[in-house]
């Protein structure tokens, strides 16, 4: 996976449907473990709350997902919540859909709706981050190449994270994978091949 999307902080959203309160809480977790302890402190928070349904996704290729229903009806929480996480491409975070029961049956479709909707509601609300792999590239050059390199850079929208002027100049640019041999192979045109290229590592970083 190229892309996925990540949240920054906890936030939470409460919404009405018939007179039930569903309060949805997110949080970025790393691991299966932090979005375990984070549902059970939700469940303690909200002890008397009739349900705590809850939805997670850990690792950037979804190595680990888990729901739970909680009680309700088989179907109408946990997935339907995991689903639309999964279809916002987010990754490493949790939610908990906390139910006060306000008297009135809202049905199966009415439930996945009243929980999506929740869980819709606060990623609304939230700042989402994209993560996109990024390769870090070591560019060197003499000084006659060095203004050329800086306007392929700049022209391509390349962040330069660091710069080494000595006997030769050498660059250290983040270039988003993607991008990555089209800009090698203007950068090696432009100079007359003499500038030197090597890709040091991947990584992921918002965008």
């Amino acid at each position: 996976m190229d892309n996925y999307k990540i949240i920054s902080q906890e936030f939470g959203s409460e919404l009405i449907e018939k007179k039930s309160r569903f309060i949805a809480t997110i949080r970025p977790t790393d691991t299966e473990e932090e979005a375990i302890a984070f549902v059970e402190e939700m469940k303690k928070k909200y002890w008397d709350a009739k349900h705590n349904c809850h939805a997670f996704i850990i690792g950037k290729n979804a190595q680990i997902t888990r729901c739970s229903d909680d009680g309700e009806p088989g179907g109408t929480a946990g997935r339907p919540m995991l689903e639309l996480l999964m279809k916002e491409e987010l990754r490493n975070i949790c939610v908990v859909v906390t139910r006060y029961f306000g008297g009135t049956l809202l049905g199966t479709g009415g439930l996945i709706r009243a929980y999506t909707g929740a869980v819709k509601k606060v990623l609304d609300e939230i700042e989402i981050k994209t993560m996109q792999e990024c390769v870090s590239l070591s560019i060197k050059t003499d000084y006659n190449g060095i203004g050329k390199v800086q306007y392929i850079l700049a022209q391509n929208e390349i962040i330069i994270e660091k710069s080494e002027y000595l006997e030769i100049v050498e660059l250290t640019a983040t270039i988003p994978s993607i991008k990555v041999e089209a800009v090698k192979k203007e950068l090696i045109e432009a100079t007359g091949a003499k500038a030197k290229l090597e890709e040091k590592y991947k990584f992921y970083a918002s965008v």
